[in-house]
């Protein structure tokens, strides 16, 4: 089936919606979904899952590719949590202190592409004593319109991030296997909400190249 991104976005919208404002009370309800709304505005679709070079997932030294916030990542004190394209809600129960302190933590590189940031939201989402944290992806070059991660800044993290594993890796993974993983979920054949299909593609074509030149090791077949 075709990927429909109008519709993924739709659908993840309303789970969204109902995930945050379910248990919100009548009086903060109007005030709540307009602040999601906006952050949608802001931040993109919502998505399931980062392509493992997205900023903000990439920030570890683990070897098995991490796909959501977490602290293997530098973050702490994540609860309720719905994802963006470029950003997350995350509504605990504490005052949200060392979740924002843990994101000012992250280390910064004079040359980065993107900056991280967290802000506390003064209303209402999840439950009305939790207190959401909106944390949010910056990039430096701006987006095209619909926010979409172009080739330009999506292939040169993605090689930053595969290329490193080349000395310790036995196996290379298939494009069915790692489809995931580089393009992000939901996802179709070769786009997602976080790439069009013209990036999907070339994202595509340079990990068959990549994979086809034995850095890897051979290509990995079925599973074990």
């Amino acid at each position: 089936m075709a990927f429909r991104a109008n519709e993924t976005s739709q659908s993840g919208y309303e789970n969204a919606k109902n995930y945050l404002l379910r248990n919100i009370g009548p009086g903060n309800i109007e005030e709540s979904q307009n602040m999601l709304d906006e952050i949608i505005d802001r931040c993109g679709p919502v998505v399931d899952a980062y392509p493992s070079w997205h900023p903000l997932v990439s920030n570890h030294d683990a070897m098995r590719p991490v796909r959501t916030p977490q602290k293997e990542c530098g973050y702490n004190g994540l609860d309720h949590t719905v994802f963006f394209v470029n950003g997350f809600i995350t509504c605990p129960y504490h005052d949200g202190e060392k979740t924002i302190e843990s994101v000012e933590k992250l280390p910064f590189n004079a040359n980065s592409i993107a900056t991280i940031k967290a802000e506390p939201l003064n209303v209402s989402l999840y439950a009305d004593n939790a207190n959401p944290i909106l944390v949010t992806c910056e990039w430096d070059k701006s987006l095209p319109y619909g926010g979409m991660i172009p080739s330009s800044l999506a292939i040169p993290l993605i090689l930053e991030h595969e290329l490193a594993c080349w000395r310790s890796s036995d196996y290379a993974e298939s494009w069915e296997s790692m489809r995931p993983y580089l393009l992000g979920s939901p996802h179709g054949q070769r786009s997602s909400l976080f790439v069009s299909q013209d990036t999907g593609q070339s994202i595509k074509k340079i990990w068959n190249l990549l994979i086809s030149s034995g850095a890897f090791g051979p290509i990995k077949v079925g599973s074990d």
